[in-house]
């Protein structure tokens, strides 16, 4: 219904029986309330918390939150696992251990952004299939614009800090294919969660900061054992 007084701009609607009876009236007084509930349950289920988690006590809510804690440390552990296959790398060059976090951190952001955004489009019902590709292809294109302007960012610092021309190439490189994948990754996957019936406001987050995470490791540690070592 809200989203219906969206696309008509209503102010309010009839309510009839299967007969075509009257039986009440919605106003958009109503609608603003449904609205405001349902944009407020997304943004805590983005955070892996519910609403009555305010009024609950502490082992309520320690159980309603350790499901995704326990999800978030099983999807660190394969983040983990790719930086245990180049120990020998880090080993060889510490500078590697100083930057691959900042990958991985700009790569999480970036996709955080574009999940807000596409979780938000799916709440409001305006992503068919249409809209999806267009949105998946907008935020592809966001993340090759940002990735170009922070390769030259990522290139600069990594030189100035270390003096290392190779390791800056190969540190802006990562960041640059991070933050594409990233803008991808977000809006694709709540759509396809959602396509699933699974509540991407839930799910989204676990599964998009670590195909962040591990795409920015792999990826910075793979070209620098490749390249440089």
């Amino acid at each position: 219904v809200a989203r219906i007084f969206r696309r008509h701009g209503l102010n309010s609607a009839p309510v009839v029986d299967a007969a075509g009876r009257l039986m009440g009236v919605v106003t958009l007084d109503d609608i603003l309330e449904v609205v405001e509930e349902e944009a407020e349950d997304d943004l805590l289920r983005l955070g892996g918390v519910i609403d009555s988690d305010r009024y609950a006590g502490a082992w309520r809510t320690t159980l309603n939150r350790l499901p995704w804690l326990a999800i978030n440390i099983v999807t660190a552990l394969i983040a983990s696992m790719v930086i245990g296959r180049f120990e020998d790398s880090i080993d060889k060059l510490t500078a590697l251990a100083v930057l691959m976090p900042m990958v991985a951190s700009m790569g999480g952001n970036a996709a955080t952004q574009a999940l807000t955004v596409t979780v938000r489009a799916l709440a409001v019902g305006g992503l068919g299939r249409r809209e999806a590709w267009r949105l998946l292809a907008k935020e592809g294109l966001v993340g090759v614009l940002n990735g170009g302007a922070f390769f030259v960012v990522a290139v600069a610092t990594a030189f100035l800090w270390f003096w290392q021309g190779e390791l800056a190439l190969v540190f802006g490189i990562a960041m640059f294919l991070n933050l594409v994948v990233a803008g991808v990754v977000g809006a694709a996957i709540p759509i396809g969660l959602n396509r699933l019936k699974l509540d991407p406001a839930i799910a989204s987050t676990a599964f998009v900061t670590t195909t962040t995470d591990v795409v920015g490791f792999l990826t910075f540690l793979g070209l620098a054992t490749i390249l440089l070592l």
